[in-house]
Protein backbone atom coordinates (compact mmCIF):
# COMPACT_ATOMS: atom_id res chain seq x y z
CA UNK A 1 0.00 0.00 0.00
CA UNK A 2 1.65 3.55 -1.44
CA UNK A 3 1.96 5.87 1.93
CA UNK A 4 -0.47 8.43 3.00
CA UNK A 5 -0.45 11.11 0.34
CA UNK A 6 -1.47 14.72 1.29
CA UNK A 7 -3.05 16.62 -1.26
CA UNK A 8 -2.56 20.30 -1.16
CA UNK A 9 -5.89 21.92 -2.92
CA UNK A 10 -6.44 24.93 -5.04
CA UNK A 11 -8.74 25.38 -7.83
CA UNK A 12 -10.43 23.24 -10.52
CA UNK A 13 -11.30 19.75 -10.80
CA UNK A 14 -7.82 18.21 -10.36
CA UNK A 15 -8.11 17.93 -6.17
CA UNK A 16 -11.12 15.63 -6.73
CA UNK A 17 -10.05 13.57 -9.34
CA UNK A 18 -6.79 12.48 -7.29
CA UNK A 19 -9.40 12.26 -4.34
CA UNK A 20 -11.66 9.72 -6.33
CA UNK A 21 -8.66 8.00 -7.39
CA UNK A 22 -7.15 7.36 -3.70
CA UNK A 23 -10.61 6.44 -2.98
CA UNK A 24 -10.31 3.68 -5.99
CA UNK A 25 -7.39 2.37 -4.76
CA UNK A 26 -7.74 1.99 -1.24
CA UNK A 27 -5.41 4.57 -0.12
CA UNK A 28 -5.23 6.83 2.63
CA UNK A 29 -5.18 10.25 1.94
CA UNK A 30 -5.80 13.89 3.64
CA UNK A 31 -6.38 17.16 1.81
CA UNK A 32 -5.60 20.60 2.80
CA UNK A 33 -8.04 22.88 0.91
CA UNK A 34 -6.91 26.94 0.32
CA UNK A 35 -8.90 29.46 0.97
CA UNK A 36 -10.13 31.49 -1.55
CA UNK A 37 -8.47 28.62 -3.98
CA UNK A 38 -10.46 25.73 -3.91
CA UNK A 39 -14.45 25.15 -3.94
CA UNK A 40 -15.41 25.73 0.09
CA UNK A 41 -18.54 23.05 -0.88
CA UNK A 42 -15.72 20.48 -3.16
CA UNK A 43 -14.66 18.77 0.48
CA UNK A 44 -17.54 17.72 2.26
CA UNK A 45 -17.04 14.66 4.45
CA UNK A 46 -13.38 13.79 3.47
CA UNK A 47 -10.99 14.68 5.93
CA UNK A 48 -9.58 18.49 5.54
CA UNK A 49 -8.80 21.21 6.83
CA UNK A 50 -8.72 24.92 5.65
CA UNK A 51 -5.82 26.87 5.53
CA UNK A 52 -5.07 30.33 3.84
CA UNK A 53 -2.64 31.01 1.10
CA UNK A 54 0.32 32.76 3.27
CA UNK A 55 -0.33 30.36 6.20
CA UNK A 56 2.57 27.48 5.21
CA UNK A 57 3.66 26.56 8.98
CA UNK A 58 0.06 25.91 9.67
CA UNK A 59 -0.39 23.73 6.40
CA UNK A 60 2.92 21.78 7.49
CA UNK A 61 1.79 21.70 11.06
CA UNK A 62 -1.80 19.70 9.61
CA UNK A 63 0.46 17.33 7.49
CA UNK A 64 2.82 16.44 9.85
CA UNK A 65 -0.44 15.64 12.01
CA UNK A 66 -2.29 13.28 9.32
CA UNK A 67 0.69 11.17 9.36
CA UNK A 68 1.66 12.29 5.25
CA UNK A 69 4.72 11.18 3.82
CA UNK A 70 3.76 11.74 0.11
CA UNK A 71 2.49 15.44 -1.32
CA UNK A 72 0.72 16.55 -4.60
CA UNK A 73 0.52 19.72 -5.07
CA UNK A 74 -3.10 20.38 -6.90
CA UNK A 75 -5.38 23.13 -8.62
CA UNK A 76 -5.00 26.12 -9.58
CA UNK A 77 -4.14 29.25 -7.52
CA UNK A 78 -4.86 32.86 -7.92
CA UNK A 79 -1.54 34.59 -7.17
CA UNK A 80 -2.38 37.48 -4.41
CA UNK A 81 -0.09 40.63 -3.91
CA UNK A 82 2.93 39.90 -1.28
CA UNK A 83 0.44 42.47 1.13
CA UNK A 84 -2.55 39.97 0.54
CA UNK A 85 -0.61 37.36 1.13
CA UNK A 86 0.38 37.85 4.74
CA UNK A 87 2.79 35.34 5.06
CA UNK A 88 3.53 33.61 8.46
CA UNK A 89 7.07 33.20 10.11
CA UNK A 90 7.76 29.65 7.73
CA UNK A 91 6.29 31.46 4.53
CA UNK A 92 8.40 34.94 5.17
CA UNK A 93 11.37 32.27 5.40
CA UNK A 94 10.64 30.92 2.08
CA UNK A 95 10.12 34.13 0.47
CA UNK A 96 13.41 35.12 1.62
CA UNK A 97 14.71 32.57 0.45
CA UNK A 98 13.81 32.70 -3.06
CA UNK A 99 14.49 35.96 -3.37
CA UNK A 100 14.18 37.36 -6.69
CA UNK A 101 13.36 34.17 -8.05
CA UNK A 102 9.82 34.66 -6.23
CA UNK A 103 9.12 37.40 -8.55
CA UNK A 104 8.10 34.53 -10.96
CA UNK A 105 6.12 31.11 -11.18
CA UNK A 106 8.62 28.94 -11.72
CA UNK A 107 11.26 30.36 -9.30
CA UNK A 108 8.55 30.20 -6.36
CA UNK A 109 7.47 26.92 -7.01
CA UNK A 110 10.81 25.16 -7.40
CA UNK A 111 11.56 26.91 -3.93
CA UNK A 112 8.08 25.68 -2.42
CA UNK A 113 9.07 22.05 -3.48
CA UNK A 114 12.62 22.82 -2.05
CA UNK A 115 12.03 23.41 1.41
CA UNK A 116 9.14 21.01 1.71
CA UNK A 117 11.32 17.93 0.63
CA UNK A 118 13.83 19.63 3.16
CA UNK A 119 10.72 19.33 5.72
CA UNK A 120 10.33 15.42 5.01
CA UNK A 121 7.81 15.07 2.00
CA UNK A 122 8.10 13.79 -0.62
CA UNK A 123 6.62 15.41 -3.35
CA UNK A 124 4.83 14.08 -6.73
CA UNK A 125 2.99 14.45 -9.82
CA UNK A 126 -0.78 14.52 -10.41
CA UNK A 127 0.63 11.83 -12.93
CA UNK A 128 2.16 9.86 -10.12
CA UNK A 129 -0.97 9.52 -8.39
CA UNK A 130 -3.54 9.37 -11.35
CA UNK A 131 -1.19 8.04 -15.02
CA UNK A 132 -4.96 8.25 -17.20
CA UNK A 133 -4.01 12.13 -16.81
CA UNK A 134 -1.48 12.61 -18.26
CA UNK A 135 -1.83 13.94 -22.51
CA UNK A 136 -1.18 11.24 -24.86
CA UNK A 137 -0.18 12.24 -28.24
CA UNK A 138 -3.66 11.11 -29.73
CA UNK A 139 -6.67 13.38 -30.82
CA UNK A 140 -9.43 12.95 -28.16
CA UNK A 141 -12.56 12.83 -30.08
CA UNK A 142 -13.86 12.12 -33.84
CA UNK A 143 -12.49 16.36 -34.72
CA UNK A 144 -8.76 16.50 -36.22
CA UNK A 145 -7.22 19.91 -36.87
CA UNK A 146 -6.99 20.73 -40.68
CA UNK A 147 -3.67 21.99 -42.27
CA UNK A 148 -4.56 25.56 -41.57
CA UNK A 149 -4.67 24.68 -37.86
CA UNK A 150 -2.16 22.47 -37.41
CA UNK A 151 -0.19 25.67 -39.04
CA UNK A 152 -1.67 27.83 -35.69
CA UNK A 153 -0.40 24.85 -33.41
CA UNK A 154 2.66 25.23 -34.22
CA UNK A 155 2.84 28.45 -34.42
CA UNK A 156 1.29 28.47 -30.89
CA UNK A 157 4.02 26.23 -29.85
CA UNK A 158 7.06 28.86 -31.05
CA UNK A 159 5.36 31.23 -29.24
CA UNK A 160 4.33 29.73 -26.12
CA UNK A 161 8.11 28.64 -25.48
CA UNK A 162 9.23 32.26 -25.68
CA UNK A 163 6.71 33.11 -23.09
CA UNK A 164 7.66 30.03 -21.35
CA UNK A 165 11.84 30.71 -21.23
CA UNK A 166 10.74 34.37 -19.59
CA UNK A 167 8.10 32.72 -17.08
CA UNK A 168 5.16 34.43 -18.47
CA UNK A 169 2.50 31.88 -18.97
CA UNK A 170 1.59 28.60 -20.83
CA UNK A 171 -1.35 29.31 -22.92
CA UNK A 172 -1.63 31.00 -26.43
CA UNK A 173 -3.97 31.90 -29.00
CA UNK A 174 -3.93 31.88 -32.71
CA UNK A 175 -5.56 32.72 -35.35
CA UNK A 176 -4.35 32.48 -39.04
CA UNK A 177 -0.80 32.32 -37.68
CA UNK A 178 -1.85 35.88 -35.49
CA UNK A 179 -1.23 35.97 -32.05
CA UNK A 180 -4.70 37.03 -30.52
CA UNK A 181 -3.97 36.73 -26.27
CA UNK A 182 -1.15 35.36 -24.27
CA UNK A 183 -1.96 33.90 -21.23
CA UNK A 184 -0.41 35.88 -18.04
CA UNK A 185 -0.98 35.89 -14.21
CA UNK A 186 -4.94 36.48 -15.07
CA UNK A 187 -4.86 32.86 -15.88
CA UNK A 188 -6.69 31.14 -19.08
CA UNK A 189 -10.11 31.44 -18.41
CA UNK A 190 -10.01 35.01 -17.99
CA UNK A 191 -7.52 35.14 -21.13
CA UNK A 192 -10.12 33.37 -23.50
CA UNK A 193 -12.53 36.27 -21.96
CA UNK A 194 -10.70 38.75 -24.37
CA UNK A 195 -10.68 36.89 -27.62
CA UNK A 196 -14.50 37.36 -29.23
CA UNK A 197 -13.27 40.94 -29.09
CA UNK A 198 -9.94 40.59 -31.34
CA UNK A 199 -10.84 37.70 -33.30
CA UNK A 200 -10.80 37.95 -37.21
CA UNK A 201 -13.37 37.39 -40.04
CA UNK A 202 -12.36 33.20 -41.61
CA UNK A 203 -11.36 30.21 -39.83
CA UNK A 204 -11.31 30.68 -35.79
CA UNK A 205 -8.59 30.49 -33.30
CA UNK A 206 -6.74 27.59 -31.45
CA UNK A 207 -5.96 27.69 -27.88
CA UNK A 208 -2.46 26.02 -27.59
CA UNK A 209 -1.20 24.97 -24.04
CA UNK A 210 2.37 23.76 -23.08
CA UNK A 211 4.56 23.15 -20.93
CA UNK A 212 7.32 26.13 -19.66
CA UNK A 213 10.98 24.92 -21.35
CA UNK A 214 12.20 24.30 -17.83
CA UNK A 215 9.07 23.32 -16.30
CA UNK A 216 8.96 21.54 -12.86
CA UNK A 217 6.90 18.62 -13.62
CA UNK A 218 6.03 18.08 -10.45
CA UNK A 219 3.31 21.06 -10.00
CA UNK A 220 1.50 23.52 -12.35
CA UNK A 221 1.93 21.32 -15.45
CA UNK A 222 -0.49 23.73 -17.90
CA UNK A 223 -4.12 21.44 -18.00
CA UNK A 224 -7.34 21.00 -19.71
CA UNK A 225 -10.57 19.44 -18.90
CA UNK A 226 -14.46 20.24 -19.84
CA UNK A 227 -14.51 23.24 -18.63
CA UNK A 228 -11.84 24.36 -20.91
CA UNK A 229 -13.60 22.98 -23.93
CA UNK A 230 -16.84 25.22 -22.39
CA UNK A 231 -14.59 27.99 -22.27
CA UNK A 232 -12.82 27.92 -26.00
CA UNK A 233 -16.49 27.06 -27.14
CA UNK A 234 -18.01 30.20 -25.29
CA UNK A 235 -14.83 32.51 -27.09
CA UNK A 236 -15.20 31.10 -30.15
CA UNK A 237 -12.63 28.83 -31.37
CA UNK A 238 -12.51 26.05 -32.73
CA UNK A 239 -9.82 23.77 -31.38
CA UNK A 240 -7.61 23.29 -28.46
CA UNK A 241 -3.51 21.54 -28.37
CA UNK A 242 -1.72 20.44 -25.61
CA UNK A 243 1.67 19.28 -25.03
CA UNK A 244 1.28 15.30 -25.09
CA UNK A 245 3.67 14.00 -22.05
CA UNK A 246 4.38 17.26 -20.55
CA UNK A 247 0.39 18.45 -19.36
CA UNK A 248 -2.89 16.86 -18.06
CA UNK A 249 -6.38 16.17 -19.22
CA UNK A 250 -9.11 15.66 -16.82
CA UNK A 251 -11.68 13.46 -17.37
CA UNK A 252 -10.55 12.97 -20.83
CA UNK A 253 -13.78 10.90 -21.82
CA UNK A 254 -16.17 13.70 -20.60
CA UNK A 255 -13.54 16.32 -22.59
CA UNK A 256 -13.73 14.56 -25.83
CA UNK A 257 -17.75 13.98 -25.93
CA UNK A 258 -18.15 17.51 -25.19
CA UNK A 259 -15.58 18.52 -27.46
CA UNK A 260 -17.30 16.40 -30.36
CA UNK A 261 -20.83 18.15 -29.24
CA UNK A 262 -19.63 21.73 -29.25
CA UNK A 263 -17.32 21.14 -32.21
CA UNK A 264 -14.11 21.41 -31.29
CA UNK A 265 -11.01 19.41 -31.53
CA UNK A 266 -8.84 18.42 -28.90
CA UNK A 267 -5.44 17.09 -29.72
CA UNK A 268 -2.43 16.35 -27.86
CA UNK A 269 0.89 16.89 -29.67
CA UNK A 270 4.74 16.11 -29.25
CA UNK A 271 6.98 19.57 -29.39
CA UNK A 272 8.88 19.26 -32.61
CA UNK A 273 11.45 21.88 -31.67
CA UNK A 274 12.78 19.56 -28.53
CA UNK A 275 16.39 22.54 -28.58
CA UNK A 276 14.00 24.86 -27.06
CA UNK A 277 13.86 22.82 -24.00
CA UNK A 278 17.42 22.84 -23.36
Amino acid sequence: MPPKLGILAGGGALPLRLIDACKADGREFFVVALKDQADQNAFNGIPHEWVRLGAAGKALDLLRKNNVEELVLAGSVKRPSLTALRPDPWGFKLLTKAGVNSLGDDGLLTAVIKELEKEGFLIVGAEDVMSSLLAAEKVYGNLCPDETAQFDIEKGFEVAAILGRADIGQAVVIQQGLVLAVEAIEGTEEMLKRIPSVSRDGPKGILVKTSKPNQERRVDLPTVGPDTVRQAHEAGLRGIAVEANRALVIDPVQTAALADELGIFVIGQARRDSASRE
